[in-house]
């Protein structure tokens, strides 16, 4: 498991863009925005970056046909991306993990010959929370995260980054 310390904080700039074009389908720019944010980020968040960046990467190539591409690519993704907890940054890393091995699961049925066939409706958006405002579900007030725990200041309502999952839905 990751360390959690490096999932405290503010996504860098280039990442949240990153994310932006992910979600807007525009995969190449996603890329080069989040290996900007790899680049410039110094700890070990910046895994979690490159990993999504070569889903992008994945996904581009599913787009242009090229199945070995997309096999490859993201079979690299998968170190890059697992032991995270489910939420990192705001970002929900555990439901990004699964569509993406959803989309791979449909381009391996398709195969080499028919990718061209693949169902681009199956590319869910990242989930992700820029503000990281959590609202308390039991009394509405604003909770406050500090080293994977977020807290109700009003009423103590208190649950793990793990947890997080629910603000999601």
């Amino acid at each position: 498991m990751r360390n959690i310390e490096n999932c405290s904080g503010a996504l860098h700039p280039k990442a949240i863009e990153g994310l932006r074009l992910f979600n807007a389908g525009e995969f190449f720019e996603a890329h080069e925005e989040l290996e900007t944010a790899w680049r410039e980020e110094t700890d070990e968040i910046r895994d979690l970056y490159r990993g999504i960046l070569q889903v992008a990467v994945t996904y581009l190539h599913i787009t242009r046909g090229n199945y070995d591409g997309a096999v490859k690519v993201y079979g690299r993704s998968l170190k890059w991306t697992r032991d995270w907890g489910d939420v990192c940054r705001g970002i929900n890393v555990k439901k990004f993990r699964e569509d993406a091995e959803t989309v791979m699961k449909e381009v391996e049925r398709l195969g080499r010959e028919r990718i061209a066939a693949f169902d681009l409706s199956l590319f869910q958006p990242i989930q992700w929370n820029e503000k990281r405002l959590w609202l308390c579900d039991r009394c509405g007030s604003e909770m406050y995260e500090k080293n994977c725990k977020v807290t109700c200041p009003n009423c103590g309502n208190r649950f793990d980054c793990s947890d997080l999952n629910l603000y999601f839905d």
